[in-house]
């Protein structure tokens, strides 16, 4: 069962009763050999790269699941404030970290 997830800082119809604390998903991708030939051989031509933008969405999506089961330890029934933040691991271009935070809290209906 999912739980309600905000990037602002209140849900409508609950309040809050109890703040958890900052919770976190982090995963490092790297193209598989067929993204990266396919994201390579793009790059030349210019234009989207699919194989590039599956990579970095499988990221998001992950990172996503893992700050949900940060969140649902802590007893958690909810998380607000959430943000994603990406990057380049180690200066190459060849690995993403994606970092998913925001606030777990417990919600009651109002």
């Amino acid at each position: 069962m999912s739980i309600p997830v905000t990037t602002t800082f209140t849900i409508d119809g609950y309040r809050i009763r109890e703040y958890k604390g900052v919770v976190r998903g982090i995963t490092v991708r790297a193209p598989t050999i067929s993204q990266g030939i396919f994201g390579g051989l793009k790059s030349i031509i210019g234009g989207r790269i699919e194989a590039y933008t599956q990579m970095c969405e499988q990221a998001r999506q992950q990172a996503f699941e893992l700050l949900i089961d940060h969140a649902r330890a802590l007893g958690a029934n909810a998380i607000v404030g959430l943000r994603y933040d990406a990057s380049d691991v180690g200066g190459t271009g060849r690995a993403t970290e994606v970092l998913c935070y925001g606030t777990a809290v417990v919600i009651e209906a109002t």
